[in-house]
């Protein structure tokens, strides 16, 4: 509990904590409206490809006009501004920045960035969970090979559930079940940029349209979000996998306990030691009450009578046997809560979560019957979303991940809900995207089969 003590060393030092930020979109934005009033820590440069996009974010988080005036890296760097660029690399490669904030939530994008920001010693806060899912496990220890930390970002849930499982394995406790909370039914599956609105309106008001991405939002509604972020928590914990995917059972906050656990004592899981993302919608379409939707969660256990008793003492949510518990956090701050991830990065070295092994992955699967010659848009789109797959099954079948499905021709039909493959699609074989990705799966096929 000290970044913040630390924090102010740095600043009475002189030598604020140096931030480049890539993607100056939603997160972006959020974090822009806090690391202007933290002490030591210095945003030299905003990176995005629309650079009035970037200045109209910078104004909508109340920064004074003076503070992003025009000019150079360097001069941010003298004056203590900020600069606005459409040059990431600039930012990436100045002996100045020590933290790259990569948040532009395209994961070809993702992993060029972090791959060079690794190369150039600087640490990596990954926003981007889309390129974490694709390739996180290799960039992470590419990252620590070189020196430097790669994170995921604190805020987001991922970071949040990570820590979760961290506090109980820590503390003696045996993980079950970790994830989150979202608005989920089946029908779903099939929601697209142009039906999205039929969903969103039921629950969030939205009086312009225009001031949002339905394709992105899409991704939250359909599944496809869930997918990547419980492949990010798998891979940064240990945890796995159903064979399935996610079940995404309705529950209430205080019903996790006594849902997320095994099918064998009454709960919805195949076995123990498991991501799970439970719904705030009932399958007949009626709301859940005191549903888990903006927060995380982990299930535990106890294999002592003690221990047991004190789940009951201490509120500790248990399920009907006593022998399960759990612990959630009720929102998560998104781009708001992004400094710790910064401050721990640059402060103690240490990210806030990070991949550890390659035990899950999200595999593209079709929305409706796919004919060859279409061509694959990607998350939140038209065709597909994302399945969170073991990375066993995936490696085996060749199943294609779902971050690069994204402008790819389809050469096979596909039924609706079937998983696409590889050599069902016609892929650029030399794009870096693809080429990080497949080394990475020569890097783990070998661990990935062992610990499944």
């Amino acid at each position: 509990m000290n970044l913040h003590r630390m924090l102010l060393e740095r600043q009475a030092a002189g030598k604020p904590v140096t931030i480049g930020l890539i993607g100056a979109g939603k997160f972006g934005l959020m974090f822009l409206s806090q690391v202007r009033s933290t002490d030591g820590m210095h945003l030299v440069g905003v990176a995005d490809l629309n650079t009035d996009r970037a200045r109209a974010q910078l104004k909508l988080g109340c920064w004074p006009a003076e503070q992003y005036a025009a000019g150079s890296i360097d001069d941010a760097l003298k004056h203590g501004s900020t600069v606005v660029t459409d040059d990431a690399q600039a930012l990436i490669t100045h002996p100045a920045i020590e933290v790259i904030i990569e948040a532009t939530g395209d994961p070809g994008a993702g992993i060029r960035f972090a791959s060079m920001a690794i190369e150039h010693g600087k640490h990596i806060v990954m926003v981007n969970v889309e390129a974490d899912a694709v390739a996180g496990p290799l960039l992470a220890r590419k990252a620590k090979a070189a020196g430097v930390v790669y994170s995921l970002a604190w805020g987001d849930q991922p970071a949040l559930i990570a820590d979760h499982v961290d506090w109980a394995r820590a503390a003696g406790f045996k993980v079950v079940a970790a994830g989150k909370g979202t608005r989920y039914h089946p029908t779903y599956h099939q929601s697209t940029p142009d039906t999205v609105w039929d969903i969103l309106d039921k629950y969030m008001k939205i009086k312009d349209r225009k001031s949002i991405n339905p394709k992105m939002f899409n991704s939250f509604v359909d599944g496809t979000k869930s997918g990547i972020e419980m492949t990010a928590v798998c891979n940064a914990t240990g945890l796995h996998s159903q064979k399935e995917g996610l079940s995404f059972p309705p529950a209430t906050r205080f019903e996790h306990a006594e849902i997320c656990k095994p099918k064998a004592d009454g709960g919805v899981l195949e076995r123990k030691g498991v991501t799970e993302v439970t719904s705030s919608v009932y399958r007949d379409g009626t709301d859940v009450p005191n549903s888990l939707v903006m927060g995380t969660y982990v299930v535990f256990e106890s294999d002592s009578a003690y221990s047991e008793e004190c789940f009951r003492e201490y509120s500790m949510l248990p399920d009907s046997t006593g022998r399960y518990a759990s612990l959630y956090r009720p929102i998560h701050m998104i781009g708001l809560e992004l400094g710790i991830s910064v401050a721990s990065a640059a402060l103690r070295k240490e990210p806030t979560g990070a991949p550890i092994c390659f035990n899950a992955d999200v595999v593209a699967t079709a929305k409706r019957k796919l004919s060859p010659g279409e061509m694959l848009d990607g998350e939140g789109g038209f065709c597909v979303w994302g399945k969170q797959t073991p990375a066993e099954t995936s490696l085996e079948e060749g199943y294609l991940p779902l971050g690069l499905a994204h402008n790819v021709k389809l050469k096979n039909e596909i039924a609706e809900g079937q998983r696409i493959r590889w050599d069902d699609v016609v892929y650029d074989a030399d794009s870096q995207a693809v080429r990080v990705r497949r080394e990475m799966e020569a890097t783990f096929a070998q661990t990935t089969r062992k610990a499944a």
